[in-house]
């Protein structure tokens, strides 16, 4: 059993977009530019650029994008051993970034308790 059934989630999610594409035509237009200008300059193969969006989609905590770029990789050929590769990757990422972000939470810490003693003096 799986957690959603992710090919009905894909098909709402695209009628979804068609719905916005209706009421805005022209944004949902710029991002379907958006992809296919990344696919002609021909540096990254469909498969590449599709690992890594479910990279992103993963960093982003997108489950539309996640099935989306999931269905593409696998029919751009990429293997489960790929995508966890490609995944470990965003994991590692994204502990980077909360590790980041850990030494703001501290430096926010040691800017209040700085504040705090300039009003004792």
């Amino acid at each position: 059993m799986h957690m959603i059934d992710w090919t009905e989630y894909r098909a709402q999610i695209f009628l979804g977009v068609n719905a916005v594409g209706k009421l805005s035509p022209d944004t949902v237009n710029g991002y379907v530019q958006l992809g296919a200008a990344n696919a002609k300059t021909g540096k990254l193969d469909a498969k590449m650029r599709e690992l890594i969006s479910l990279a992103v989609s993963i960093t982003l905590r997108c489950d539309g994008c996640i099935t989306v770029h999931t269905a593409a990789a696998q029919k751009a050929g990429a293997t489960k051993g790929e995508i966890a590769e490609v995944l470990g990757i965003a994991i590692s990422v994204n502990a980077a970034a909360a590790l980041v972000y850990t030494t703001r939470a501290f430096d926010a810490y040691e800017a209040l308790v700085e504040q705090e003693a300039e009003k004792v003096r």
